[in-house]
């Protein structure tokens, strides 16, 4: 889209680590763009934005190498504003991309941000890197599961065994990379 990139994870097909994946490809390719042999001078950076939520994918527009789907939704733009502030080089995802990311990596909170288009400051974060947890569970421990619902018999069996339920969310994710050198607008 113009000079950036607009990726969607969990669409055609969805993953429940749909926003995992999504946050690794960022930091992907915010370690492999600065090594890139380009012939020009100086060197290409990258900023990454990565926002989790529904968009409705309608049809294919344009014609070419410009084709391309038709997506609405608030999801697309809050990725697109989250890499206008995300500094070259970084990841800044949503709230709603932290909640599913759990454990899996370490962040810097960067508090509300004033992101042009939404009226009141949104939270985000700055991903650091992976996180070093042993295995998937911990690392969603901090999210937990999702709510057994119309379960109540199950859940009776469970509780003489101290086992109670928890919650977490599910979704999709768009991200948005733009060249550090392109506007901020």
């Amino acid at each position: 889209m113009g000079d950036g990139v607009l990726a969607y994870f969990g669409y055609p097909r969805a993953h429940e680590d749909a926003a995992e994946r999504a946050v690794r490809a960022g930091l992907a390719l915010v370690e492999a763009v600065p090594r890139l042999e380009l012939v020009a001078q100086g060197g290409l950076q990258v900023r990454i934005g990565i926002a989790t939520g529904l968009v409705v994918v309608g049809d294919l527009t344009g014609s070419g190498e410009a084709q391309e789907r038709g997506v609405v939704g608030k999801t697309p733009n809050l990725a697109a504003r989250l890499q206008t502030v995300a500094p070259p080089g970084t990841v800044v995802i949503a709230s709603s991309t932290r909640r599913l990311t759990g454990g899996h990596f370490d962040y810097r909170d960067l508090g509300g941000v004033a992101l042009k288009g939404f009226d009141e400051p949104l939270s985000a974060w700055q991903v650091l890197a992976e996180s070093r947890v042993e295995g998937r569970f911990e690392a969603q421990r901090e999210i937990g599961l999702s709510p057994l619902i119309g379960r109540e018999e199950e859940l009776e069996l469970l509780r003489p065994a101290g086992v109670r339920p928890r919650r977490a969310k599910a979704g999709s994710c768009c991200w948005s990379v733009r060249p550090a050198s392109a506007s901020r607008d």
